[in-house]
């Protein structure tokens, strides 16, 4: 398919220019990043932004694979002598894989089948003749193909023959498939049962043991819950329509009348579709419900990484990260501003016997040495009590004391990443060294793990890992390249993220940086092994280098414009910094004397909004929080309490949220609000601090019911 069909198909759907839609292809056809795009290439593309142009990316590898197939089943039909011109212009023609596939299936090499066998048997004329119905003696016509010596012993056996064909060429036709396909994927119905003798075992899918609802309206969580039960066969699934219904639409197509060949139309339409058509359909359906149910899922767990990667960091600040336990105790890490490990220890605050005094003197004193600024403790076993413990100590100055969600951390700490960092440290060393880090960037830390494992997915492990692993992939690099990478500071796997760079480029990078000392100007990038112009220009923009020569290098302001600044501040007679402090002199710019045929007002305008906050940081300003005291255990909740918690994950069907207690709660859709609530989204995000009321515990399951609802 070539771009003069893409493009134009593409414009239509994403109600786009096709001057926007040209452009952008381009764009990404030359190996440009969609941040790349999004943020520098706004005139090319009519300021398009990221959703959009991840749309076109996503729709113009959709449409090649949709070409590609379309070219295997032409040099198929075309190697098999089946081609003709109107065969051709119907594929090109075709405007989705069901529909090439519908145009193939007549031609596509099959295996024996009862039709062909029924064939080889001398039956298709026969089969030709009942299936036009213009009123035939049927027995007459049957008696003259009923021959032992081909193998048809009787009249019923040459005429079951011929409706085993008629069945086929049913099956193959494409206006009954059509038909059939929107019954399907429009009035089937989900039909879950439990398999007998599981009823014990499956328990946690007795919602589902005999379950219905209409494919068309089923949630993403519900179907994704039904096809795990089949999978752990603890549940048996159909989806299927009113079968009389399905055979009237084919009996519409197919029969002609009431007479005897009609009558032969009429059970080879009935055995068409109990036999061929049923169980292909409800495959379709099967994969169409499927891929609804990842779309939601997916889309679900990408905007809730998007929240938690772009959660307000607290900043560069010397920070105590404390692994809380119990038996085993505390595992503490003092780190500096950058997030270099400088002190470790383990402490016994849990153990009774009056070590808690002698443990939070301990603290103090590391405090006190390291000149610890916050203090962040995992929220995981005996974290409550933890932080508690922390709380109680008196430091003699304001010391921040954050708790911090630590999943994941276990994944960091027995990673390659921390092993190379930290060879000689215990892994819970190395999940304190995370947790602390996590509170000062948590961008810069949670990009060093698996998305996957950061929780805030829902059926993660259920949903196509491919289409997942794209969506997450293209979540990170979006956070990253909106939030800017500090190149002096960043690891390697932030670097990793950023546009135009990999692996391999971002290893150079910090073995330039570790051989050579900070960056201090843009230009040094050029300097680096393997980063070509191309790279350049892809990653410039979003590393940033703060403290280096020139202002603008701080800022989101791209290397390419910088002369358009450069003669802005030689137009007023001042330097380029002196733009970046003083507001008065940025008022007297007019930014239409700079248009040129690269450089429009949509860039301008970026960079006027840079001079006046230069690397300013998207996310929102951290504030503190802190649980109710004496509200540590499941147990210590009662029906009633109102509390504060923070969300943690938001699924299709409602919120869970952390009261403190290490077990997360469900606030139901239906509790989210003292209104109707469609998408859970709507109401709340990652990471917001609410006020939740206890509705009931189930302390056997282990359950939480919430309410955020005003009236109770």
């Amino acid at each position: 398919m070539q771009n003069d069909i893409i493009i134009p198909a593409i414009a239509n759907e994403l109600k786009i220019s096709p001057a926007q839609a040209a452009a952008t292809a381009e764009l990404l056809d030359q190996g440009a990043s969609i941040p790349f795009v999004a943020r520098y290439r706004k005139e090319a593309t009519g300021s398009l932004d990221e959703v959009l142009v991840t749309a076109v990316r996503d729709r113009i590898l959709q449409l090649r694979e949709l070409a590609a197939r379309k070219e295997t089943v032409l040099n198929s039909l075309e190697k098999n002598g089946h081609i003709t011109d109107k065969l051709r212009k119907r594929l090109t023609e075709a405007r989705n894989l069901a529909e090439v596939e519908d145009i193939y299936l007549p031609y596509k090499p099959k295996r024996r089948t009862k039709a062909a066998i029924a064939r080889e048997k001398g039956l298709e004329p026969l089969a030709l003749e009942i299936f036009e119905q213009k009123g035939m003696d049927v027995q007459a016509a049957a008696q003259s193909f009923a021959d032992p010596e081909k193998g048809v012993l009787s009249v019923k056996e040459a005429l079951a023959g011929a409706r085993d064909i008629i069945a086929e060429l049913i099956n193959e036709n494409e206006e009954a498939r059509a038909a059939l396909r929107d019954l399907f994927l429009k009035k089937a119905i989900i039909k879950s049962r439990v398999v007998s003798g599981m009823e014990v075992k499956g328990a946690k899918y007795r919602d589902y043991f005999d379950w219905e609802e209409p494919v068309l309206s089923v949630a993403s969580h519900r179907m994704l819950a039904i096809r795990r039960g089949e999978a752990e066969d603890i549940l048996s699934m159909r989806i299927v329509p009113d079968a009389d219904q399905a055979v009237s639409i084919l009996d519409q197509i197919f029969v002609k009348g009431d007479r005897e060949d009609a009558a032969q139309v009429r059970l080879a339409v009935a055995d068409s579709y109990k036999r061929l058509l049923s169980s292909a359909m409800e495959t379709e359906a099967r994969i169409y419900a499927k891929q609804k149910a990842d779309e939601k899922a997916i889309r679900i767990f990408a905007d809730n990484l998007r929240q938690v990667l772009l959660t307000p960091p607290l900043g560069a600040k010397r920070v105590m990260g404390i692994d809380p336990g119990y038996r085993t105790g505390c595992k503490v890490v003092c780190i500096d501003r950058q997030g270099k490990l400088l002190h470790h220890a383990t402490i016994y605050p849990h153990t009774g016997n009056d070590q808690e005094h002698k443990e939070d003197e301990k603290i103090k004193r590391l405090c006190d040495e390291y000149q610890i600024e916050a203090v962040a403790v995992g929220n995981g076993t005996a974290g409550r009590e933890t932080e508690s413990f922390v709380r109680k100590i008196d430091f003699g100055r304001p010391v921040t004391i954050v708790m911090v969600n630590e999943s994941g951390a276990s994944i960091y700490s027995a990673s390659e990443t921390a092993r190379q960092e930290f060879p000689d440290l215990d892994l819970t060393v190395r999940g304190a060294v995370s947790i602390a880090r996590r509170l000062m960037d948590p961008l810069a830390e949670l990009v060093k793990i698996d998305p996957k494992s950061i929780g805030v997915g829902q059926y993660q492990h259920d949903v196509d890992q491919r289409a997942l692993k794209k969506a997450l992939d293209d979540v990170v690099t979006s956070c990253v390249n909106a939030v800017g990478v500090d190149v002096n500071r960043a690891s390697t796997e932030l670097l990793t993220y950023v546009s135009g760079l990999n692996t391999s480029i971002a290893g150079n990078i910090m073995a330039y940086r570790n051989e050579n000392g900070p960056f201090t100007d843009r230009r040094q990038f050029k300097k680096v092994p393997r980063l070509g112009p191309k790279t350049f220009e892809q990653c410039a923009g979003f590393l940033r280098i703060t403290g280096g020569r020139n202002p603008l290098d701080a800022s989101a302001v791209h290397p390419e414009s910088y002369s358009v600044v450069d003669a802005m501040a030689k137009d007023l007679g001042a330097a380029v910094k002196d733009l970046v402090k003083n507001p008065d002199l940025r008022e007297k710019i007019q930014i239409s004397r700079y248009i040129t045929d690269t450089v429009g007002l949509p860039t301008l305008k970026d960079i006027m909004a840079e001079l006046a906050r230069p690397g300013r940081d998207i996310r929102e300003t951290f504030e503190t929080f802190s649980f109710a005291e004496g509200i540590e255990k499941i147990g210590d909740l009662a029906e009633g309490m109102t509390l504060a918690g923070i969300v943690t994950n938001i699924t299709a069907f409602g919120a869970f949220v952390d009261v403190g207690v290490h077990q997360d709660g469900l606030v139901h859709i239906s509790q989210l609000a003292d209104r109707f609530v469609k998408n859970p989204a709507d109401v709340v995000c990652m990471g917001q601090k609410v006020r939740v009321t206890v509705l009931s515990v189930d302390l056997e399951r282990k359950r939480i019911s919430l309410s955020m609802k005003k009236t109770q």
